[in-house]
């Protein structure tokens, strides 16, 4: 049974975060997620698969039957490790690909890293992203803004633009964010990339179906990951996600059920298309 995340207790982190550090425990599918044999023979690379929504979807996608691939930062590798090891667990692969996806040679580097060791490559999700939390706009730093643009709108561009060959008849799904709809304050860079991706989903489906490529997004509402207490002020993790129309956060896992479906035959006539997983947060 998943912990309770109705009333999340004050925390904080150093960035980047670690899965280990969270209270309560997040759900990433380890026990809770059965295997349907939606995604057999898939090859998938997630970026940021280290922790959070990236683990989850790296578990579920490899007990329904995927192959995977995760990109991580250095200082996320000890979390990298604890997913490619709970993924070798439900009996799937899982390459790890060390990577900071702020500039077209690291994305480059790490798309064919993936490709040759997977053998191949059918999905791409987008999921990497960074986030640093302000109370005013005078107190984002510019080398900040840079950073999270870099990471979060010009790494998934330059990812999909190297992948797109090997992704024909194949598809790529970005994680974006509620933040595009309905923006906070405090994120005020953030919600501008998610905004960003949104955008560039749209376009790209249109620009890539006649290649048979399916191209959309997940924008997750609240969710449960080392990235908050690592990035927000302790007063604003305490009750994370009680705001929202079903009283709390979610778990990853519940996350990554959209990610596999997106993913899977089951969407093959779905493209373009930003499907909200935010505990009843409007996403229009």
């Amino acid at each position: 049974m998943s912990a309770d995340l109705s009333a999340i207790p004050p925390q904080s982190q150093t960035w980047p975060g670690t899965v280990a550090e969270l209270t309560p425990a997040p759900d990433h599918g380890e026990q809770s997620w059965t295997g349907r044999d939606r995604l057999p023979g898939k090859r998938i690379m997630i970026t940021g698969g280290d922790s959070g929504i990236g683990r989850a979807t790296a578990i579920v996608c490899a007990k329904e039957g995927a192959s995977i691939a995760i990109t991580h930062l250095p200082e996320e590798a000890e979390d990298a490790r604890a997913t490619q090891a709970a993924v070798e667990s439900a009996g799937g692969t899982c390459i790890l690909v060390q990577a900071d996806l702020r500039t077209q040679q690291a994305n480059v580097a790490a798309a064919r890293e993936a490709v040759q060791g997977l053998g191949g490559l059918d999905v791409l999700i987008c999921n990497a992203a960074y986030q640093m939390t302000h109370g005013s706009l005078e107190e984002f730093p510019g080398e900040q803004i840079e950073r999270t643009f870099a990471t979060n709108v010009f790494g998934p561009f330059w990812l999909i633009q190297e992948l797109a060959q090997e992704l024909e008849g194949g598809s790529v799904v970005v994680t974006t964010s509620v933040q595009a709809y309905s923006p906070s304050e405090h994120l005020l860079d953030y919600a501008g990339t998610k905004a960003a991706l949104n955008n560039m989903v749209v376009n790209l489906a249109a620009e890539l179906g006649d290649r048979g490529i399916r191209v959309n997004a997940v924008a997750p509402g609240p969710i449960w990951t080392p990235l908050i207490p690592a990035t927000m002020a302790e007063d604003k993790v305490e009750g994370f996600g009680s705001d929202t129309p079903l009283g709390r956060a979610g778990h990853p896992v519940e996350v990554a059920a959209a990610y596999v479906f997106l993913a899977s035959d089951e969407a093959s006539y779905v493209s373009g298309t930003v499907l909200g997983v935010t505990g009843g947060k409007p996403v229009f």
